[in-house]
């Protein structure tokens, strides 16, 4: 496997899978511009080596071909000043249009291909679509973590293209070396911070950081299952009864291995679902009925607040609360402010998730973290300990 920091780009083209799926509001201007931000680092390294760049991405899902809404000649201006350099847009991905404008690239010139998605056979993963890709480049490297965990023809496949000129990105180095840092050589103590909605959804991750942490501190909707199969009363908190037992499960299996697992012990509860309800605080295993729980109390904030900072090593994936309403995000602030204090005394902090780095980032704490991951799923999926096709086709 090459390294992006060692690899001659002298008179290269370089093919580079980026992640530019941004948010568009309806005048189509970039409202989060995270992703492209995350790239710029790699591509100005591969132009001052003396290489050229050819970009690829999808944006948003379109269904049936071609649509205006999702093309990325949307990000063209934004990438440009970014790169204060200028980037050229080419109208499809493959064909002779598109590889006559890469063909005769001089070293400094950036391009960005139409979105990839526009053809069926990129998700599909097809031999012949990654095959036309290829020809753009002389080097494929791979940037775009977030759709590591996908076996598209662009992430996957056609890496086969380039058997002895394929690496990862620095965003791509960067994550696999933050998730490895807090799964196998932590500085301990270690806390996992799991929040969200549903234990379902958080089984397997749960599983594999018992393995890896000291302390696993449980927020959001999802506590509400493990404090029912407790005994406690949840009034009409979310829950998965179908979970009750496997919650146990993970309790005992919790004990047996030394890891602690912390509870909310009280909850901000409304009678409705809404930010003009009626709210008050109770001990979170005696919510009544009418009451459900939507962010944890202050006593909740002040245990999990000195968890998070007596910790060397923390990961967060999942909100404490329904944030993005105002009445119900004082614990996920207090978490991420948390974190951030304990960062600031040395700790090496990751953050993941999309709801978590929403919050991040709407508190303006990304800067106070140690790693804010671009991952989403991926992020997740290569917690549980999955092989990514992405990461996989590079490393093969």
């Amino acid at each position: 496997m090459k390294n992006i920091s060692s690899y001659n780009f002298k008179n290269k083209r370089a093919l580079i899978r980026v992640d530019f799926n941004v948010p568009l509001n309806n005048e189509r201007e970039i409202t989060d511009d995270t992703r492209l931000k995350a790239a710029i680092p790699t591509i100005k390294h591969v132009l001052k080596e003396g290489g050229s760049v050819v970009l690829m991405s999808h944006l948003g899902r379109p269904e049936n071909g071609f649509d205006e809404r999702y093309s990325l000649k949307h990000v063209v201006n934004h990438l440009s000043n970014l790169l204060q350099t200028q980037v050229d847009f080419v109208k499809d991905c493959i064909g002779t249009e598109a590889e006559a404008a890469t063909k005769n690239f001089k070293p400094g010139d950036v391009i960005l291909l139409e979105n990839l998605r526009f053809h069926p056979e990129e998700k599909k993963g097809d031999k012949t679509f990654a095959k036309n890709l290829s020809k753009h480049g002389d080097v494929y490297i791979n940037e775009a973590f977030g759709t590591a965990h996908r076996a598209h023809a662009s992430t996957a496949i056609i890496a086969d293209y380039f058997p002895n000129d394929k690496m990862f990105g620095f965003l791509v180095e960067n994550e696999i070396k933050s998730i490895d840092k807090v799964l196998h050589s932590p500085t301990k103590p270690t806390t996992a911070i799991v929040g969200g909605a549903k234990v379902s959804s958080k089984i397997t991750i749960i599983e594999k950081l018992l393995s890896a942490v000291d302390h696993l501190i449980i927020g959001g909707g999802m506590a509400y299952t493990f404090v029912k199969a407790q005994g406690g009363n949840i009034g009409d908190s979310l829950v998965e009864d179908d979970y009750l037992e496997l919650a146990l499960k993970l309790l005992n299996q919790a004990e047996s291995k030394g890891v602690k697992i912390h509870l909310p012990i009280d909850t901000v509860v409304a009678d409705a679902f809404s930010e003009d309800a009626n709210v008050k605080t109770c001990k979170t295993n005696d919510i009544e009925k009418g009451w459900l729980g939507l962010d944890i109390g202050e006593k909740s904030v002040e245990k999990f607040s000195k968890v998070i900072e007596e910790s060397k090593t923390i990961l967060w994936n999942g909100p404490m609360g329904v944030f993005e309403m105002k009445g119900f995000q004082n614990g996920t602030v207090s978490i991420a402010k948390a974190i951030a204090r304990a960062t600031e005394k040395g700790a090496f902090s990751l953050i993941g998730g999309g709801d978590s780095v929403s919050a991040i980032n709407k508190f303006d704490l990304a800067d106070k973290v140690s790693y804010v991951s671009t991952g989403g799923g991926a992020m997740l999926e290569y917690l549980e300990g999955k092989d990514l096709p992405g990461i996989a086709a590079i490393k093969s």
